[in-house]
């Protein structure tokens, strides 16, 4: 199957929830312009496809968990994003303002939930492939000030969440999946670094990024996200990894 072929008929009549989290990494740079072609692609098709083949069903599933990103709110600072805050600017808000406006055509009598992923922070590649291994040799540091706010939450958090608002009937619009500890860029460095019992002295400036990474650099890595979890918490939901040192510690050491 390829995203945007249709689905075989009838599939979705035996199905209670679907959960649609499919799109190329963003991680892959740089971006050129055909590769942000497959980013956009890879994400509104997919949910076209799924949203299709839900409204065509007989009997149609009780809820979609379609994906969406923190990317949406663009760079925000320090500013405390909540589920209300509107849409920033760049390439990344652009596509996640557009993947959630294909899962909102599902019909209305599905219970829609919009997973705006942040940084998930996990063993194996994931967020931090690149910056481990790195970490694990002393070599790594913070990227450009380290002030910048990253959203985070663990492996774990982000799959119990996702099955947490399937299983809430009252849960329904955009979630912010992040931790309730906020942290910045260095801190969480800083953090994996203790775990390691390595330096982390190595900063590598802004421009660099920018020279060596581009459009990819500012979005990614330089954008300040400063989440709050409040929505999902409301919904009775309990992290795993509630705190910075606890999440650094079992993606370290299990």
């Amino acid at each position: 199957w390829t995203p945007g072929a249709d689905l075989p008929a009838g599939l979705m009549d035996t199905i209670d929830a679907v959960v649609n989290m499919a799109g190329a990494t963003t991680g892959k740079i740089p971006w050129t312009a055909e590769y942000k072609k497959e980013i956009v692609n890879s994400r509104i098709l997919s949910t076209r496809t799924f949203v299709r083949a839900i409204n065509a069903a007989n009997k149609k599933p009780k809820v979609l968990v379609s994906g969406s990103a923190s990317g949406i709110y663009g760079d925000a600072g320090a500013r405390v994003l909540t589920e209300n805050d509107p849409r920033g600017k760049g390439f990344l808000a652009d596509l996640a303002s557009a993947w959630e406006a294909e899962a909102s055509k599902v019909d209305s009598s599905v219970r829609l939930v919009l997973a705006r992923t942040t940084m998930v922070m996990s063993r194996k590649l994931g967020a931090l492939g690149r910056l481990l291994p790195l970490l694990k040799l002393g070599v790594g540091g913070a990227l450009g000030s380290g002030k910048q706010w990253w959203a985070w939450i663990s492996q774990v958090d982000e799959a119990a969440a996702i099955i947490h608002l399937i299983n809430s009937p009252e849960a329904a619009g955009p979630f912010n999946l992040t931790a309730p500890e906020p942290a910045t860029c260095g801190q969480i460095i800083d953090a994996l670094a203790k775990q390691l019992n390595r330096p982390a002295l190595i900063k590598v400036p802004a421009f660099a990024l920018n020279l060596l990474i581009g459009e990819a650099a500012k979005e990614l890595l330089l954008c300040s996200q400063k989440m709050t979890s409040t929505k999902l918490e409301s919904t009775g939901f309990k992290f795993k990894h509630p705190d910075l040192e606890s999440a650094a510690r079992w993606v370290v050491k299990g």
